[in-house]
Formats: structure tokens, sequence, C-alpha cells
């Protein structure tokens, strides 16, 4: 889903989402124990008066899986100390966990969210063909839809502390230029049940042997919502709230780029986006695939 790119928008905020994910599970799968994940952080000056993950948590991220509740206490604890962050529930899942989305730019910004939408969404409308000073990129980051990819819900946190606490130039520019949706669970009851099977069977150290029952859950496993569905499979059917919700969201805020945040296991290939020509619905503007392929480039 793409609109018109405003001249100021540059691709170092994919850059940084994409770093938090790819570290953080690699260093689980080596020494959970022995390593912080929160490594993979660039080491910038940061405000001391953001609590990082680990100290709310009360143990290393990546250490055991999250489940929603630690995730949504987290991120709203986020929101109360920083004034770039603002807590926006937009659903309720089957059961009963709520849906939310951090709101992460600048101070000044987050002053003026209201207006920032309003012209956003003119743009995204084509009536207004030329980007203005004013206007901002809008980036959507989804994690977790499949609530057994579990790197994805896992890697959140770190990323909310970092664009909340970084003071480096390279992220107030880019908060300053942009309006990050940061989407941490969506799919809180899968990722909750996965977390809940993987903690209680486990170890004091996790086993890499993919035949450990700490990798092999039991029917129906963490990648389904409450009632077994796949949500990536409802994007267009939009039948169960936590997708209503979502696409509730996207209308409102007609995001420039969603990042959906998924996990192949270590056996399996990679996946860039926009993938063999043969796939992409015939609908899909040219200008998408091309803008993509830009992405696609620094994800690799």
């Amino acid at each position: 889903m793409m609109q018109v790119w405003p001249k100021s928008f540059n691709l170092a905020v994919c850059k940084i989402c994409l770093f938090v994910v790819s570290g953080l599970w690699m260093s689980h799968s080596v020494a959970a124990e022995a390593t912080d994940p929160a490594s993979v952080l660039p080491r910038q000056k940061r405000k001391s008066s953001i609590t990082t993950p680990s100290d709310f948590l009360g143990f290393k991220i990546g250490s055991r899986h999250l489940r929603h509740d630690q995730i949504h206490g987290y991120m709203e604890l986020l929101a109360e100390q920083s004034d770039r962050v603002s807590f926006t529930p937009y659903a309720t899942s089957h059961g009963g966990r709520q849906l939310f989305v951090l709101v992460i730019t600048s101070p000044d910004n987050q002053k003026h969210i209201a207006k920032i939408k309003e012209t956003h969404r003119e743009l995204a409308s084509g009536k207004m063909k030329t980007p203005r000073r004013e206007d901002r990129t809008v980036m959507y980051l989804g994690y977790g839809v499949h609530g057994d990819e579990a790197s994805a819900m896992n890697a959140s946190p770190l990323l909310g502390y970092h664009l909340a606490s970084s003071q480096a130039d390279s992220v107030v520019k880019a908060l300053n230029d942009s309006v990050l949706l940061l989407d941490p669970s969506l799919n809180p009851d899968g990722g909750s049940r996965f977390a809940h099977w993987a903690n209680e069977n486990r170890g004091r150290l996790g086993s890499q042997d993919p035949a450990d029952r700490e990798h092999r859950q039991d029917w129906p496993g963490g990648r389904t919502n409450y009632y077994w569905f796949d949500l990536n499979r409802d994007w267009l059917p939009v039948v169960h709230p936590e997708s209503r919700g979502r696409i509730q969201l996207f209308h409102e805020w007609k995001p420039n780029v969603v990042l959906d945040f998924h996990e192949m296991g270590s056996s399996s290939s990679y996946f860039f986006q926009p993938g063999i020509p043969a796939r992409t619905n015939p609908l899909t503007p040219a200008k998408n695939v091309e803008l993509t392929e830009q992405l696609a480039g620094k994800h690799a």
C-alpha cells in the first residue's frame, strides 16, 4: 500500500526497523542467556528517562518469549515517558485483548498530529498533486500477524525503546519528517498462546534442536487467532475484529509504506517483496512495484 511520497522521505527508518528484527533472534539462537539482544541497537546517546525493555520486564529481551500483556504494559509506559509517543487503541480481540498502535514522531508533530493526519489524507486522495513542506511520510509497522513467528512481537519493544530514547541526529530528523505507526502485536491471542507454550516447555537454556518439544507445538499452535483463523488471510474478507480495526486505522492514516514483519525458519529461504512477477496482482500500479523494489534493496 503506497501513496505519494514526500520529497523529504528517505529509507533510514526502514533500516532502523529491519536491523532490530534481524538482530533479535539471531542472538537468541546462539546464546539467549549470555547475550542481550539490545546490543543490536546502535550505540547512540539516549534519554535516561526512558525505561529499557529489560528494566521493565525484569529479564533480557530474547531470553523468554513475551506475552501480549507484557508488550502492552511496556508500550503504555513508553507513551507516558516520551513526548514522541502516543498510545492509540483500535480494536479488541476475540480473547479480550486490546490491540493498539504507538504513534511515534517528533514532539512538535505530536502537538499537531490531527492536522498532519488531515493534510496527509488530502495528499493521499490525489487532490493535492505536489507534496507541501508540512506533509509527513506515514509508515505503518505491523508485527506478528502469525503468533508463533515470535521474533516480530519480541523485537517490537526494542524498536519502541530505540525511537523513544535515541538522540542521534538521524533519528531526530526521521521523526521530524515522518509519523510511524508501531503495531507491536497484530495477533495477541495467538502470540500469547505461543509464548505460554514455548516458555512452559523449554529448559533454563533454549534448545536449538528443531525436534525439541519447545519448538513443536500441539495443535492448533500459535499461528492463528482465538478462533484458529489465520489473520494473514483476513486482509480482504475483514471478518475478525483485529483486521477490522486495522483496516479502519489504515483508512484514517493512508500509510505511504506498510511493513509487515514475519519470521521464516532457519532452514527456509528468505522472502523479498515484491516477489516474482507472476504473483503481482494486475491491478497493482507499476509505481508500487518500483518503490517496493527500492525497499527490498535496503532489506538485502
